[in-house]
């Protein structure tokens, strides 16, 4: 299994290319601002000084990436550099083993060595002793490389190590109080370095960013402690344990009630109760209206039947209009997303309505019971379908309105279709809302576009700033966006990234 290497279910769950937090991925370089000046002042005191430089640092905290950038960053030509890595534990000889090897010195001792270096510094070529993981080194191996850093007056190495914090009471011991050393610690990122690091992991992989949340995010910040090594064995276990909760979801989707049988036949026997409850009372309603009806028509003059008959059906039909067609609208996707406000609005005039109804008469059974002979009066009754009918369209309306901005995300989509993958853009925000991502995008100009993609299986609209062509452009970039939009933490990602993710 190579360093590369993963379980099949978790990269292919993401389409990762790779496993983006593996311990060690080729090519891989993150180099956050604070890491900078450790870097020029090992340059500074490599040449200014005469003593041996100690970078420490937790297992984890980005020390061999100090010595590579260390390595890379010196004149070729001036500089030989040579990198002893410690197998197991390291004793002077098999230190002074590996730089005669280097140095193609056959009698690898102290004096062979010291005078290979001299023969250099006639040629006006430096050398670099880098040993890694230096708290394995012996005492004995620890005050050789010490003579070394001394050197003599024709000529010295320079010397560094990288090691844990223990290694520093190992010198304060040999060195006796002497300022033979100079120590540098590394710090931890902050947490918008450990968001970069993140971005740049899994950009290489063929991700992004969004595959965390903001909430996985802050939580491997604070349980790695801002040390690299740390944060990709949290990430990791982040990504993992969603891809747990995801397939319990979907093992528990079809059986919401996770209860005993026994249990569950109870709670279905009480529901079946109450079912067959609810439709014997509507069938007790029923008679009720039937039998008022003839006593209504019974006391009215024979003369006047259809005046008779009025006044029983009408407020059944604008009863069932205010009552029943709001609660069914309120039962549909479609209503609850798009008729928010206006549902708020007819349960407004529905109570008004309810009101001068409660204070005109208490229900239309009451009405006929109490007061049959007014019954022949034509009157007032036909001011009750009149007034009502016109709200059955508004609460009908809204639910039926389409979804508005699907043309505008075609339409973008297909300009991000047609850019270079290796160019680079700024991305603003996500939201589950279109209109918002519209709104942001008229109101800030041209340079602002969105697309959509799937996100925890529901759409997910990302406004995205610009066109760049490298990363360092896009980052930079970022520095002149307005605060309310710097707050939002933007960061730079690759077009190939965006259309991956529109692909899916």
């Amino acid at each position: 299994m190579t360093s590369l290497s993963a379980d099949d279910s978790y990269l292919d769950h993401y389409g990762f290319s790779h496993d983006p937090f593996a311990a060690r991925v080729p090519g891989f370089k993150f180099f956050p601002a604070q890491r900078k000046p450790v870097l020029g002042q090992l340059h500074h005191l490599a040449r200014y000084s005469q003593l041996l430089l100690v970078v420490t640092g937790p297992e984890g905290s980005g020390k061999t990436l100090v010595r590579q950038a260390l390595v890379a960053s010196s004149n070729k030509q001036a500089v030989m550099s040579v990198v002893i890595t410690p197998q197991g534990t390291a004793d002077s000889s098999a230190v002074l083993q590996q730089i005669g090897q280097a140095l193609n010195i056959q009698h690898a001792d102290f004096d062979g060595v010291m005078a290979q270096i001299v023969q250099l510094a006639l040629t006006g070529q430096e050398v670099y002793l880098l040993v890694d993981d230096a708290e394995q080194l012996t005492g004995a191996a620890v005050e050789t490389l010490l003579r070394l850093a001394a050197g003599s007056p024709e000529a010295r190495p320079h010397v560094f190590l990288f090691g844990e914090d223990s290694l520093v009471s190992r010198l304060e011991a040999l060195v006796e109080g002497e300022e033979r050393f100079h120590v540098i610690a590394l710090q931890p990122y902050e947490e918008d370095e450990t968001r970069e690091y993140l971005a740049q992991r899994l950009e290489g992989a063929g991700a992004g960013l969004e595959t965390l949340s903001e909430e996985q995010i802050a939580r491997i910040h604070e349980q790695s402690g801002g040390w690299p090594g740390a944060i990709n064995l949290v990430a990791r276990e982040e990504l993992i344990e969603a891809i747990k909760h995801s397939k319990t979801r979907k093992a528990t989707k079809g059986w919401p009630f996770p209860l005993p049988m026994r249990h569950l036949l109870a709670v279905l026997a009480v529901l079946c109760i109450i079912a067959v409850a609810f439709l014997l009372r509507g069938g007790e309603d029923e008679p009720e209206v039937q039998t008022n009806t003839p006593l209504a028509l019974g006391n009215a003059p024979r003369s006047a039947p259809e005046s008779a008959a009025g006044p029983v059906t009408p407020p059944e039909s604008p009863s069932k209009i205010e009552f029943e067609t709001p609660a069914a609208a309120a039962n549909t996707d479609s209503a609850r997303t798009a008729a928010v406000e206006p549902a708020e609005d007819v349960s407004e005039e529905n109570s008004a309505s309810i009101t001068h109804q409660d204070g005109a008469a208490p229900s239309p059974a009451v009405t006929q019971k109490e007061a049959p002979a007014p019954v022949a009066q034509p009157a007032p009754e036909p001011v009750v379908p009149e007034t009502h009918a016109p709200k059955t369209p508004e609460v009908v309306r809204p639910a039926a309105q389409p979804a508005p901005g699907a043309p505008a995300a075609s339409a973008h989509s297909a300009w991000y279709a047609e850019q270079g993958g290796n160019r680079y853009l700024v991305q603003i925000l996500g939201t589950r809302t279109e209109k918002n991502a519209q709104a942001l995008v008229a109101q800030r100009g041209s340079d602002y576009r969105y697309f959509v993609k799937e996100h925890e299986g529901k759409p997910l609209y990302v406004v995205t700033f610009g066109n760049f062509a490298n990363r360092a452009a896009a980052l930079a970039a970022i520095k002149t966006l307005p605060a309310a939009l710097q707050s939002g933490k933007p960061w730079a990602r690759s077009f190939a990234s965006v259309q991956k993710e529109m692909r899916k």
